[in-house]
């Protein structure tokens, strides 16, 4: 398998909202999800190991389906479908324009190939030719063309856990990618704590703001109380020592479901660590654990009963982005190269983009105010806000300029196959 470093590190990568046309940023994104997907044969894109886990063929044509389904279709009045049928197979939710193939069988599909469904992605990028000149005088297309950008972004990120999840799955333990570097040894930073006092802040997508997901929105005034966050995420290490303390046998450290969720998988450890608690395995293969490197793939079950064991807890959404809207997008992020979480290089308040999404203590749910996008559109992220928390900052997956203080993502507390880790808080008063 060739290499496939992302790109080259930037300290002020391009970004859709400002500095790059929207040509440009087509042309980068697009080709992207295609060199991410260029080191798997085809055998490997067509697997699916679970429910949560798409095939990275699915991921390439659905990208492709919303353009053609969203853009396409209702911008240019005489645009055919590259094969109307596919629609079914490659709608993921959007309930009000059409049925779809039920998720859970989506590894079941040989048809269409993946050369017919890059011959398909060819299509419609040639077909975009025109309509990406047409956007620069119609600010509602541009919109709905950057939202599919970053919608893009999403999977890039999703292929790339998912084809994990899949060659983690062969007993063989084939890497992705078996050229990918080793991240230098680096010792994490003392745990410390970074003390706000009470005040009134503003959390939410600034108005301003070119481009923003509907569920970032409205901006609005919440109050803080006092606290303090850990300057850095929680390490192998750190989560070791709840191991060895006997973190996965004691029920109260637990919440309900979450003790439940351990008995029934047999949990013991983080997700793709091995038994002896010596090797993780990763996109480049089996490694040793970094002791440094934050704990990644735990559920938010397991990153709340560790702040118990901890005496301390996870930080709320206005916590962490409070924090976070002084800094910039900067860290271990896609662009980095590594695809794995590194250990922290300063002893500042760090980490807080990159290496891996942050649980937080809150349930993802609308901001006081919110409205959907209008249409179709509105089923993007608004249907999602029951039974999920709350995740913050991306992941060593995930496009710099994907990235934002106000941005939400969210998952279900017994998720763990995404890159996901936490930092701890605590209270002052």
């Amino acid at each position: 398998m060739a290499s496939v470093s992302a790109a080259a590190p930037a300290a002020a990568p391009a970004t859709i909202q400002r500095q790059e046309a929207l040509a440009d940023a087509w042309a980068r994104i697009r080709g992207l999800s295609e060199r991410l997907a260029a080191p798997l044969a085809p055998e490997d894109q067509v697997i699916q190991t679970m429910p949560d886990v798409s095939p990275t063929k699915w991921h390439l044509a659905h990208v492709t389906w919303f353009f053609e389904r969203f853009v396409l279709q209702a911008a240019l009045p005489d645009y055919r479908p590259y094969n109307e049928r596919w629609h079914y197979l490659f709608n993921s939710y959007y309930h009000t324009v059409g049925q779809m193939h039920a998720r859970t069988r989506r590894g079941l599909l040989s048809r269409p190939t993946v050369a017919e469904i890059l011959d398909w992605r060819a299509q419609v990028d040639t077909a975009m030719a025109s309509v990406l000149e047409r956007a620069a005088d119609d600010p509602e297309l541009a919109f709905l063309i950057t939202l599919g950008l970053n919608h893009e972004q999403q999977h890039q990120e999703l292929l790339l856990t998912d084809i994990k999840h899949v060659l983690w799955s062969n007993p063989l333990g084939p890497a992705y990618d078996p050229t990918l570097p080793v991240p230098p040894a680096c010792p994490a930073p003392a745990l410390t704590w970074h003390e706000r006092p009470a005040d009134d802040v503003m959390i939410g997508a600034d108005d301003g703001r070119p481009f923003c997901f509907d569920n970032e929105t409205p901006r609005h005034a919440v109050q803080l109380r006092p606290h303090a966050l850990a300057n850095r995420l929680v390490t192998n290490a750190d989560f070791q020592a709840f191991i060895d303390a006997g973190g996965y046998r004691h029920a109260t450290l637990w919440l309900s479901d979450g003790w439940a969720q351990v008995q029934a998988e047999d949990w013991r450890a983080p997700l793709y660590w091995s038994p002896d608690g010596q090797q993780v395995f990763t996109l480049g293969g089996w490694r040793e654990i970094d002791p440094h490197a934050p704990v990644s793939h735990v559920s938010f079950y397991e990153a709340d009963a560790y702040a118990r064991w901890a005496g301390a807890r996870l930080p709320t959404e206005t916590e962490w982005e409070t924090a976070a809207a002084a800094q910039p997008v900067h860290g271990n992020l896609l662009e980095s190269g590594w695809l794995t979480p590194t250990a922290a290089s300063t002893g500042g308040l760090t980490q807080l983009f990159g290496d891996a999404w942050e649980w937080t203590a809150s349930p993802y749910m609308a901001y006081p105010g919110f409205r959907p996008l209008a249409g179709s559109l509105g089923e993007y992220n608004g249907k999602f806000m029951c039974n999920q928390m709350s995740v913050r900052g991306g992941a060593c997956l995930t496009s710099a300029d994907h990235l934002r203080a106000s941005y939400r993502s969210f998952f279900y507390p017994h998720q763990r196959w995404q890159v996901l880790g936490f930092r701890l808080a605590r209270d002052l008063d």
